[in-house]
């Protein structure tokens, strides 16, 4: 057996592998995005059934095998409980991660997508922030991270709107949260998020669709 390491990240994916495995993805900052195996964690009693969950963020013990790494113990530092409680903001969750897991790569320093990650998760809990700019601050960011953005709106907009698009774009993620939109300007910062999302974050979402069906 390979000597194990530990990695810091979260679980964008977990599914069902064999009888009684789980497979997941996770984004770390030291590796990027790795597949890992959880043996045994769908046996009652599992010691690795509570960390093999989406959104469990911590540090994660791995060897490696022949094709992918395997899940050792996992020192868990947010479950996202209060989060995956609630139905809507589980689904605005989902997404996220679904999109983080789709524009990271592997060996590649996961550290500014899991800071994003984990900090959208967290604005997703906050009652001040509406559920609908936390989407939107996260989509656009993503884009930055991802070298595919305008340093200003793609139309003429407010003033109000510039200046909240400068901000995400120049903000980094740990203080990204730290401002409201009043309603005629968040839908103008949505409108102009959602035109640059069709064209550089084109991946259909299976998480997106269930999200809009239930957000109408």
């Amino acid at each position: 057996m390979r000597e194990s390491i530990t990695l810091t990240g979260m679980v964008l994916l977990s599914a069902p592998f064999g009888d009684y495995d789980r497979r997941l993805v996770l984004l770390t900052t030291e590796r990027g995005k790795v597949t890992a195996f959880a043996h045994g964690a769908r046996r009652q009693g599992s010691s690795l059934m509570a960390c093999s969950r989406p959104f469990v963020f911590g540090k994660f013990t791995l060897y490696e095998g022949r094709s992918a790494y395997n899940l050792q113990s996992a020192q868990v530092i947010n479950y996202f409980e209060e989060l995956s409680a609630d139905i809507e903001g589980t689904c605005y969750g989902s997404y996220f991660l679904e999109l983080a897991g789709f524009y990271s790569d592997e060996n590649i320093d996961g550290t500014d997508m899991l800071k994003l990650l984990y900090q959208s998760l967290r604005a997703l809990m906050k009652p001040s922030l509406p559920n609908p700019l936390v989407r939107r601050i996260f989509e656009l960011k993503t884009m930055v991270f991802n070298g595919e953005y305008t340093q200003l709106p793609q139309e003429q907009v407010s003033d109000s709107c510039t200046y909240a698009w400068e901000y995400v774009v120049l903000t980094p993620p740990e203080e990204l949260y730290r401002f409201a939109l009043k309603e005629p300007v968040l839908k103008e910062f949505e409108r102009c998020v959602e035109r640059a999302r069709r064209r550089f974050l084109p991946h259909p979402c299976r998480s997106l669709e269930i999200l809009e069906t239930l957000t109408g």
